[in-house]
């Protein structure tokens, strides 16, 4: 029978398990290790006017996702006022309003914001030039002049945009850039001859991070399209690109503050960095994009079925340790998986808490069962005869142990009861039928096999990815399947051609 829907089965769940793992890393930014740092800038908006003493609204530009960034929480605060947040061609505002208003006022928006490499930015559409700008005279001849100049001297929408700002530059000023200087400011002026000059532009506002900074403003960029892309540059100084820096709070041409109501409008910013664990970070994102398959994510659920999902998702890992012990090692368990429900209770007692209660139990629990096989009883009523026991032990130790003062002791409770009942009932059968020494091989081997998933399980590396890409249960699948299909001799078989080297 030919093997190749196996083989594909396998490569697949491999596929599928990487794409998902790679596609959450690079989507969401998780990352691959436990303990990583991401920067996160904390940004405070402060927005003071004077209102008139009726009705007021206030509308502000709000910053979004975009490239190097990503927003994580925002607040406001804002007592008797209402909110609105607004959104439109990829822009986002937020809309304050009351009905009675009278004097100072105060309206505090505050944002987290992630530094995210990977973070893409909402496409805002490019503007529409318009052609036909209204100049009086002088002005038109000196603005016609300006961009006919700086035309020569460029090949495409970006070199023209540098060359016109170049030529408004203080080393660089022609009679016609004086001219227009006089009855324009810089920003608006730039913009006129770019429209005039048919190249798609606007002016966008950004704040420049730097840590500690107080009572901060927004600096002004230009934003010149070239078809599909863009560049921004400084209307100062004509540098083209975004420096690292530089966060876009209005991307879309709009005034960043309007108020109505009121008059001595401002805004200004205060930030501060810091640093906090990636997965804290990226939590909030990860829960918004639960919804979809591949962003199919843990984290939507409430942080008790999370915690229970975290233990849930190890188990897995152990039944790969088991699966490797068994089927390339030859290492005999008593019971096929019972090793990994121990390794699980050794998680929560500690390793040296969990191997004392765990002999302990084990050993008395075969004494006591050892009584029993005398009184002739029916199988289900002498594992239910142990399972009372066990119960008898657990609790005898557990008060011992409070009132000699080792609290340690206590946690001997998480061993899985019913696990533990049928083990000593299979290792007093074995005793029985194959003696003490098999007894020995497999419960030396039962305990091997759960001391080494548990490290394996226990492990921060192990337990971090587990749980934040799911699609590693995918690839365990795989490596369980294909170590299914092997068909060799066992490591410890081996011992079996031993005379033969020997007798060479």
């Amino acid at each position: 029978m030919t093997r190749l829907p196996f083989y594909l089965i396998v490569a697949l769940l491999l596929v599928a398990g990487i794409a998902m793992s790679v596609h959450r890393h690079v989507q969401f930014e998780v990352p691959w290790t436990p303990g990583e740092q991401r920067q996160v800038w904390e940004i405070e908006a402060q927005v003071n006017f004077r209102a008139d003493g009726g009705p007021a609204k206030v509308e502000m530009a709000l910053p979004s996702t975009q490239r190097g960034f990503r927003v994580l929480t925002e607040h406001t605060a804002s007592p008797g006022y209402g909110l609105n947040y607004l959104e439109e061609d990829g822009a986002r505002r937020a809309l304050w309003s009351v009905r009675d208003a009278q004097g100072n006022q105060q309206l505090y928006y505050s944002a987290q914001i992630l530094v995210a490499p990977q973070a893409r930015a909402n496409d805002v559409p490019p503007p529409t030039p318009d052609p036909n700008v209204v100049w009086e005279p002088p002005y038109d001849t000196a603005a016609q002049e300006v961009i006919d100049h700086a035309w020569s001297r460029s090949a495409n929408p970006f070199t023209f945009a540098r060359q016109l700002i170049n030529d408004f530059s203080d080393e660089r000023q022609g009679e016609n850039a004086r001219l227009l200087l006089t009855q324009f400011d810089r920003g608006p002026l730039l913009l006129r001859l770019l429209d005039q000059a048919g190249v798609p532009a606007r002016e966008v506002s950004g704040l420049l991070l730097e840590n500690g900074r107080r009572r901060q403003t927004l600096t002004s960029w230009i934003q010149v399209y070239d078809g599909n892309d863009s560049a921004l540059f400084d209307p100062a100084t004509g540098d083209q690109g975004r420096p690292d820096n530089l966060l876009m709070w209005e991307n879309a041409g709009r005034s960043v503050l309007e108020v109505q109501g009121g008059t001595n409008s401002r805004v200004s910013f205060s930030m501060i960095s810091r640093s906090q664990p990636a997965a804290a970070a990226v939590r909030s994102q990860l829960a918004e994009d639960a919804g979809t398959l591949l962003n199919f994510s843990i984290h939507s659920l409430p942080l008790e079925e999370q915690a229970l999902f975290q233990t849930i998702l190890l188990i897995p890992i152990g039944a790969l340790v088991v699966v490797l012990l068994r089927v390339l090692i030859g290492i005999k368990t008593s019971g096929t998986f019972m090793p990994v429900l121990i390794a699980l209770a050794f998680i929560q007692t500690t390793l040296l808490t969990g191997l004392v209660g765990f002999l302990l139990v084990v050993a008395v629990g075969l004494v006591i069962r050892n009584y029993l096989s005398y009184l002739n009883l029916l199988l289900v009523a002498r594992v239910t005869a142990v399972i009372i026991t066990v119960i008898a032990i657990i609790s005898l130790f557990s008060v011992l142990s409070f009132r000699l003062g080792l609290n340690a002791g206590l946690q001997i409770t998480f061993f899985p009861m019913i696990i533990l009942s049928w083990t000593i009932e299979r290792m007093s059968i074995l005793w029985e039928e194959e003696g003490p020494k098999e007894v020995l091989i497999q419960g030396g081997g039962s305990l091997l096999t759960a001391v080494l998933a548990y490290l394996a399980m226990n492990n921060p590396w192990i337990r971090h990815i587990t749980f934040n890409f799911l699609g590693v249960q995918l690839i365990l699948m795989a490596l369980i399947l294909m170590l299914g299909n092997y068909t060799g001799y066992r490591l410890l078989e081996l011992r079996r051609f031993k005379p033969v080297t020997e007798d060479d």
